[in-house]
């Protein structure tokens, strides 16, 4: 499969493609990016590969129990490159294709992913997430040239990680609907080509759950064809809005709580997956208020005042609140007119966003899908508390510039 320059495979023989690629572009110089983990899985059997052609590979193994895409990381990994790294080589997940991604756009090199593992929808991104003084952040990059994807070693992952790329993919019901909700409000571009494919990939996925959770050729073949698609597409439309909304927000809060605890990392699709129950029930309660009660609320809404937000903001992200509130701006500088405008535009469309609302399914199905291939559905599963919870739905819509049903919740008071 190739479009837009991207050339992707995932079978048997996708090691023996990706040497066939590198052959036919003239490529013979390598910089091998993994982990003490994916390294022994897959990089090693790579480098082997590769030299078995007599082309130089330079391996960077970056050592540790767990690895963040952090300044420190991202310095390591440039200052073992050299100054000719050739084509890079992500052979890893989520947190080593996004190393890499970065790197070889500083560098101005190329790069190909190899993944060892169906977890993340960021392998075809153009965008890596990278932690910036405590806070995560989305960076343009360039996405990869390839990526090759070995069945047997993708089959073979640990099941969690698994679950958690089919987590990823279920968050899209609620991405999509705050897309749509985001372009009926504030004019947002939308694409709804590009919506339609996110639906169908995530549809193939959901049509292959026991394949996917029995690791079948056919279900980890379905599940890859279909996060590698939801890159494709947000590479696509220039931004991650068609894969990525109100519930990956909640997701990168948890993720920056954790580090700010030093506690241990959870996987990025099994938040995910959580995630989607909690604003799918957000999504539910929004559709069964009555018109009467809109009215009543946006009648009494008043504009947040900004001092407020801002200290809300610091109160939340105390790491590093500057850069959050700097990216809030739009909306910390809305003047009274503004906001009238907008609970006007909201009261007229207000059918049409029941229409949304209508279209994600209910918490209950997104819990019965995310069972079907063992992924867990609550965040005391994943080491949160109720209150990490509480604070995630109230806090996270400041993580990004994006309207989504969180931060239409904010505006009206609809959960307080």
């Amino acid at each position: 499969m190739s479009e837009n320059n991207l050339t992707y495979q995932c079978g048997e023989t996708a090691l023996q493609e990706a040497v066939a690629f590198c052959q036919a572009n003239d490529f013979h110089r390598f910089t091998l990016v993994s982990d003490t983990n994916t390294h022994a899985v897959l990089g090693k059997r790579v480098k082997e590969l590769l030299r078995a052609q007599n082309w130089a590979v330079h391996t960077i193994v970056l050592e540790g129990q767990e690895i963040i895409a952090d300044v420190a990381t991202l310095n390591e990994v440039l200052a073992h490159s050299g100054s000719d790294p050739g084509v890079y080589l992500a052979v890893g997940s989520g947190t080593i294709t996004d190393i890499t991604r970065y790197c070889s756009h500083q560098q101005g090199s190329p790069f190909i992913s190899l993944p060892t593992a169906p977890s993340v929808d960021g392998f075809a991104s153009a965008n890596a997430s990278i932690v910036v003084r405590g806070n995560k952040e989305s960076v343009p990059c360039l996405p990869p040239i390839a990526i090759f994807a070995d069945l047997s070693t993708l089959r073979q992952a640990p099941k969690t990680m698994i679950a958690a790329g089919f987590g990823d993919m279920i968050g899209k019901f609620t991405a999509l609907a705050d897309w749509k909700l985001a372009h009926l409000i504030m004019d947002d571009p939308y694409d709804a080509a590009i919506a339609a494919r996110v639906e169908k990939a995530l549809q193939i996925c959901i049509d292959h759950r026991e394949g996917i959770n029995l690791a079948t050729p056919p279900g980890i073949n379905g599940l890859m064809n279909g996060l590698v698609e939801s890159g494709i597409c947000m590479s696509l439309a220039g931004n991650s809005r068609p894969a990525s909304g109100a519930e990956h927000h909640l997701s990168h809060y948890w993720e920056m709580l954790l580090l700010r605890l030093r506690r241990p990392a959870v996987l990025h699709g099994a938040k995910v997956g959580i995630s989607a129950v909690l604003i799918s029930e957000r999504w539910q309660q929004l559709h069964s208020l009555k018109t009467g009660e809109i009215k009543r609320r946006l009648k009494n809404a008043c504009i947040p005042p900004s001092q407020k937000e801002q200290e809300i903001i610091e109160k939340a992200f105390p790491t590093n609140p500057n850069m959050i509130i700097q990216g809030q701006s739009n909306y910390l500088s809305m003047t009274e007119n503004e906001f009238s405008s907008l609970k006007k535009i909201i009261l007229r469309k207000w059918k049409k966003i029941v229409e949304i609302a209508a279209a994600v399914p209910p918490p209950e199905k997104i819990i019965s899908l995310l069972q079907s291939v063992k992924a867990p559905i609550a965040v005391s599963e994943i080491g949160l508390s109720k209150q990490d919870e509480i604070d995630a739905l109230l806090y996270a819509h400041y993580l990004r510039n994006q309207f989504t049903i969180l931060k239409l919740g904010r505006f009206l008071n609809l959960w307080d």
